[in-house]
């Protein structure tokens, strides 16, 4: 479903991303976990076309989205929900999630039953639909960060980006958002998720690849990472 070959990226004449290659089937939720500073959140940004790849591909569908604006892969079905939120303050809940949905009301993407969907993600997010008339501006931390994943789930897209969901939250929240992120993968729901959380993510992964300083170190079924003693060593030992 998103397939990523020798990916290359850079802020300016600093490379980042050092020809990286994943794949993310359909319906599967891999995660990619590493240090900070080691590229995921690069990679995500290259992927959804918030920053051009210098060399590689990245194909969504079989369709080939490398380079392309964010606009033009939201409509081929990407949606990143991203790190630090983003979400609209001055706007309601609902309308921020209705903005989630605008490439289906203007029919770059298949339009569906908009008004079942948002019905659909403010059940899935009770925090939400408690709020739902509420300036987004003004909801708490943990709160937003549920309305950029809702919001994500609007486009209803091909694949979700999942981009540090959980940084900054509570413990309880964070346990609210892995219930999601886990029920959004029992509906079939086909996601790449950044985390800081390694051992959180590969509890809920079908899949996982470390990233460390732009390369990927090792990769496979995210069970068999959670006994790598390496992986242990470096991502699952205190603090995760």
């Amino acid at each position: 479903m998103l397939t990523i070959n020798n990916l290359h990226a850079a802020y300016g004449k600093v490379e980042v991303l050092h020809g990286i290659s994943l794949e993310v089937p359909k319906g599967k939720l891999v995660t990619l976990i590493g240090s900070n500073g080691a590229g995921k959140t690069t990679t995500m940004r290259a992927i959804s076309g918030m920053i051009k790849p210098k060399a590689g591909s990245v194909t969504l569908g079989g369709k080939d989205v490398t380079g392309l604006d964010s606009h033009r892969i939201a409509r081929a079905g990407l949606a990143h929900s991203p790190e630090g939120r983003r979400v609209f303050a001055s706007m309601s809940v609902t309308d921020n999630l209705l903005l989630g949905a605008f490439p289906r009301f203007t029919r770059a993407r298949p339009k569906g039953d908009i008004k079942r969907d948002l019905e659909k993600a403010l059940e899935l997010f009770p925090r939400l639909k408690e709020r739902q008339h509420q300036l987004a501006g003004t909801l708490s931390g943990g709160e937003q960060q549920m309305l950029a994943m809702a919001r994500a789930v609007m486009l209803n897209p091909e694949v979700i980006l999942l981009d540090e969901p959980s940084m900054g939250l509570a413990p309880i929240l964070v346990e609210e958002v892995f219930r999601i992120i886990t029920r959004l993968k029992g509906e079939g729901v086909t996601m790449l998720l950044v985390e800081q959380f390694a051992a959180a993510a590969l509890n809920v992964a079908d899949y996982g690849y470390v990233l460390e300083n732009g390369s990927i170190s090792v990769h496979g079924p995210a069970h068999s990472l959670k006994t790598d003693p390496k992986v242990i060593a470096a991502y699952l030992g205190g603090g995760h």
